[in-house]
């Protein structure tokens, strides 16, 4: 973490929001954003959160789907509970994982997945497109989930990295949903690359 990083973090209006407002992550800011614009998330409804940790997604999932709503987060990283949260600790890229999460939702009563949200991200090598072939892959391994598990209606959020890959994720989205829209909410830092495909009404 450079000297510089850490200053601009600390004078961010978003991180200093989120520790006023007991969020674990400036990124709350931008589900809630995405929410508020393109109404992903409804109360009742059961949502998978793909790349978790630390948890500020999850939260603002919580808040929107309410106590009727069940919301599981997935992440390789341990991550301390929230409340009314199931979390799973494991890698979405793995069968074992994935039906962990479908077994779970079986033992709740619960046949299938309302939204996917993915916020998951490589780890930066510097290297701009190498991280944007592996942002276009985490992307992808999100949208099977999504395309496996989202019963029709429903709804998917995915963070991908701007490049050559985007436009043809694009279009595989068109096919799986009837609204595809990409966003980047105020909460994103404007210095970067990454964009958010809302994708509603599962086909």
């Amino acid at each position: 973490m450079s000297k510089r990083w850490a200053q601009e973090h600390a004078r961010d209006p978003y991180c200093r929001m989120a520790r006023r407002e007991n969020y674990r992550s400036r990124a709350a800011y931008k589900l809630k954003q995405i929410d508020q614009k393109h109404h992903v998330m409804r109360k009742g409804d059961v949502v998978v959160d793909l790349g978790a940790s630390p948890g500020g997604w999850s939260q603002i999932a919580l808040e929107l789907v309410g106590e009727e709503g069940v919301v599981i987060g997935v992440d390789l990283q341990p991550t301390p509970p929230l409340d009314g949260w199931i979390f799973i600790e494991g890698d979405i890229t793995q069968d074992e994982t994935r039906q962990e999460i479908l077994s779970t939702l079986h033992d709740m009563g619960k046949k299938d997945v309302s939204v996917v949200i993915s916020d998951m991200s490589p780890n930066i090598s510097g290297n701009y497109d190498v991280d944007q072939a592996n942002s276009a892959y985490l992307a992808r391994i999100a949208l099977e989930f999504a395309e496996d598990n989202i019963h029709p209606g429903g709804n998917f959020v995915c963070k991908i990295f701007q490049g050559s890959e985007l436009e043809e994720f694009l279009r595989d989205t068109r096919s799986l949903f009837k609204s595809v829209r990409r966003y980047s909410p105020p909460a994103s830092r404007k210095s970067s690359s990454e964009v958010y495909v809302i994708c509603k009404a599962r086909r």
